[in-house]
């Protein structure tokens, strides 16, 4: 399974902005869709994940701010990114779960200017 990420990019503190990210070459479909970062000396952590149902999940470090959704039929899951905090800066990966396997993409830099 391929990810590819987009969206990233600098935005002063209080923005947004939308992560997109297409999963290509599963033969099984796309189970669980999601998001982690990777802060700078941190380790990578998962933000937000959807089922293909559309239940969600948040970290509490995100919820109330980010929105995550997917589209199905495009096999895409977007990050709707809003109030951006300066410790939100990091490396956003897209995750996806198919045939039993988890899969992370490319990484997308966010970098939240204050």
């Amino acid at each position: 399974v391929q990810l590819q990420a987009s969206g990233g990019g600098l935005v002063q503190a209080g923005g947004s902005l939308r992560l997109s990210c297409v999963a290509s070459g599963s033969a099984f479909g796309i189970a669980i869709m999601g998001w982690g970062r990777q802060a700078p000396g941190k380790q990578r952590e998962f933000i937000t994940t959807v089922t293909p149902g559309g239940t969600t999940s948040y970290a509490d470090s995100v919820k109330g701010r980010f929105t995550i959704s997917r589209d199905n039929a495009k096999n895409t899951v977007y990050l709707q990114m809003n109030s951006l905090k300066p410790e939100d800066t990091a490396v956003y990966y897209c995750y996806a779960r198919a045939g039993g396997r988890g899969y992370w993409g490319q990484g997308t830099l966010v970098t939240v200017s204050s």
